[in-house]
């Protein structure tokens, strides 16, 4: 009995998911909600469009429910929904992946996102259920389930992102993604198109309206719109997926 049980944990070696979800081996914690994490692993996106200055300035707050440490996306910069303005990413640019995300939405209408390698959108949009809305592959694919656990509660986000490839700098396969919302697949080795929200979104975004991808690594990021939307427990994993599916 206990064999069968270490070879299933063997198999599913990062297929853990869900709100609480430890880093799997391998894994690098990114965020714990405290100061110290935010200025160690992350820094701000300085793209066209950025108007705050280092350090970072995410609030550092409490969560509502269990009193620890978080992090808030309502930078100063970011008021309006002035995206791109106080985006925060990853000082460590990734490739292939297995991440972790968690966050809590305060108030109806709360809006970040998560930006895989800087580049693709998985929207966090309270109230909106379209493919520019909450758990959606930013306007191409909203999730198959509706697994949003709602404002005031945590939500996790586990994703398996395999890069776009290229051939002698010739892109021959899109970028793609699996992705699980609160322990419910919503997204199945789903391939995604192109970058949206021209070059304020992220690397890209100016080229070729968005078409233009480039073999350019990106890291892991997060939208600053204005709101409060808390965030912890971040870890990610590199992969290497070639010539295997994201599907876990």
């Amino acid at each position: 009995m206990a064999i069968l049980l270490i070879a299933a944990v063997s198999i599913s070696s990062y297929a853990q998911t869900g709100v609480g979800v430890k880093p799997i081996k391998g894994a690098k914690l990114l965020l714990d909600g405290t100061e110290k994490m935010l200025h160690k692993n992350w820094e701000y996106w300085e793209g066209p469009r950025f108007s705050s200055t280092m350090p970072i300035k995410w609030p550092a707050t409490t969560d509502p429910i269990d009193g620890g440490p978080v992090i808030s996306s309502n930078d100063p910069a970011g008021a309006g929904g002035k995206y791109g303005a106080a985006d925060i990413v990853t000082k460590t640019k990734y490739r292939d992946f297995r991440a972790h995300v968690e966050f809590f939405v305060k108030d109806p209408g709360g809006n970040s996102g998560v930006y895989l390698q800087n580049r693709y959108e998985i929207q966090i949009l309270d109230g909106d259920n379209t493919n520019h809305g909450m758990a959606a592959i930013i306007n191409e694919k909203i999730p198959s389930t509706d697994a949003y656990n709602g404002t005031g509660k945590w939500n996790a986000y586990d994703i398996v992102f395999k890069a776009a490839r290229f051939e002698k700098g010739v892109l021959i396969e899109k970028a793609r993604t699996t992705i699980y919302f609160n322990g419910v697949k919503i997204h199945e080795d789903q391939p995604i198109q192109q970058v949206w929200g021209g070059p304020n979104s992220g690397i890209d975004g100016g080229n070729d309206g968005g078409k233009g991808i480039t073999d350019t690594p990106g890291g892991l990021k997060l939208q600053a719109e204005g709101h409060d939307v808390y965030y912890r427990n971040i870890w990610i994993k590199k992969l290497d997926l070639d010539g295997k599916s994201t599907d876990f």
